[in-house]
């Protein structure tokens, strides 16, 4: 369900300025291509990178989701950017979730994703994603390619692989998305929640129709993913081509906390307060994509052969 902020629409229109960053309201983006895979994951390990009060949003036998979604926004409030989210389905509140129901009474499990990592390809995508909604954005090489039959995005840092996710693009039947999600996020400290609502026609496929590969690549960054046990087969995909998001001005904070009064080094605002409004891009990736999830040795020589044609 299409749940819009009555604030947004009061707001239509007016101008803000927050961190230097001018904004005219809503913070919104232009129609954009976004891919999407979801995969089954172990639940009970990816509570461990989770804070107190945030769950994995379970599924059956121990699963819970990882969910992979990239966004090439060919215009937004501040510029054009591609966004990498890595994160995992979850819940908050005190006690975990029952298995299943929080997928569909969203606003009751206080349903949304947990996102454990979040390049972007601009500055000013980070200070403001991270300064003014607590997202976990960094500066990350990335790309966004869509085919006649596939759409691929790479992640890379410090000439490493991060991440590679392609999809198959489903059928060419969509359905019109009207709905919103919540975005949990840990930073200085808090845990942010933001909301965005999300308009479009997706393409989609669950099961044994969603084709996907997820490679998890050599860089120190990606290493907490191998102990999720990501199963190779996704449980569903979705290829959006004209996605609109816009993003709540309202957002809400907790603090972190935890039963012991050791914690460690927790990135705060001195990561964004001397960061400027730079919209240029670092270099496209160029890592080599290795075996990771891929099943057989051919299917990693065609992606590495098609990556280094492009």
């Amino acid at each position: 369900m299409f749940l819009m902020s009555p604030r947004i629409k009061r707001t239509e229109g007016r101008f803000a300025k927050v961190d230097g960053i001018p904004f005219t309201l809503p913070v919104r983006s232009a129609p954009s291509p976004v891919l999407m895979a979801a995969f089954q994951i172990n639940a009970t390990k990816a509570k461990a990178l989770m804070p107190e009060e945030i769950h994995p949003l379970r599924l059956w036998n121990d699963k819970a989701l990882l969910v992979v979604t990239v966004i090439n926004y060919l215009e937004t409030n501040i510029g054009k950017y591609i966004e990498y989210s890595v994160a995992v389905a979850c819940t908050h509140g005190k006690k975990a979730a029952p298995k299943m129901l929080p997928a569909i009474f969203q606003g009751y499990f206080n349903t949304g994703q947990y996102v454990l990592d979040l390049p972007v390809s601009t500055e000013v995508s980070v200070k403001g994603g991270k300064g003014i909604w607590g997202m976990p954005k960094h500066i990350g090489n990335l790309n966004f390619r869509i085919t006649e039959d596939k759409v691929t995005s790479q992640y890379d840092l410090d000439d490493k692989l991060v991440n590679y996710v392609e999809i198959d693009r489903p059928g060419k039947f969509s359905i019109p998305i009207r709905t919103n999600a919540s975005n949990y996020c840990a930073f200085r400290g808090m845990l942010m929640k933001s909301d965005v609502f999300i308009k479009g026609s997706a393409h989609m496929a669950f099961g044994k129709k969603a084709k996907a590969k997820f490679v998890i690549g050599d860089h120190p960054r990606a290493q907490y993913l191998h102990q999720l046990e990501i199963e190779e087969n996704p449980l569903f995909t979705a290829y959006i081509p004209d996605a609109v998001g816009t993003l709540d001005d309202h957002m809400q904070s907790w603090f972190l906390h935890q039963a012991s009064d050791v914690f460690e080094a927790a990135e705060g605002m001195e990561s964004v307060v001397n960061l400027g409004q730079g919209e240029d891009w670092p270099a496209a990736p160029t890592a080599e994509i290795k075996a990771s999830v891929f099943s057989t040795e051919a299917d990693i020589t065609k992606v590495d052969s098609d990556h280094k044609a492009a």
